[in-house]
């Protein structure tokens, strides 16, 4: 017996859910797109994270800010459900380069994970 991950299911059941719950929290918390300084999404995959942020953007037909969605999957893996809070840490200590987040700033932060689980807040720091 294994464990067997069904990753191509996974990757469309999250382009399909994680904007749509992105744009769900956007849309309660009254604050509009323009003002989101940064998006922290789980590290799970780079290219499904530009992916999620491309079909976010599009529910309000608008182009994906530059530096809008900073990545530490590179310098550190996913970390699982670790991986949002370590990259707040990161910007806020100013140790990811480019990124940074000051008070009054408006941030989301997005996941999708074990369970096919999502969650996303808009959080004003």
């Amino acid at each position: 017996r294994y464990i067997k991950m069904y990753g191509r299911k996974i990757y469309e059941f999250a382009l399909n859910n994680v904007p749509k719950a992105m744009k769900q929290a956007l849309d309660k918390s009254g604050v509009p797109i323009e003002n989101i300084k940064k998006i922290l999404i789980h590290q799970a995959n780079e290219k499904m994270d530009e992916a999620i942020i491309k079909r976010f953007y599009r529910l309000f037909k608008t182009d994906v800010p530059k530096d809008i969605m900073p990545m530490s999957i590179k310098k550190l893996g996913n970390s699982s459900v670790a991986t949002v809070p370590t990259l707040l840490d990161l910007i806020l200590k100013n140790k990811l380069d480019g990124h940074q987040i000051n008070k009054g700033d408006t941030i989301m932060m997005a996941s999708v994970g074990a369970g096919m689980h999502i969650n996303a807040l808009v959080y004003q720091y």
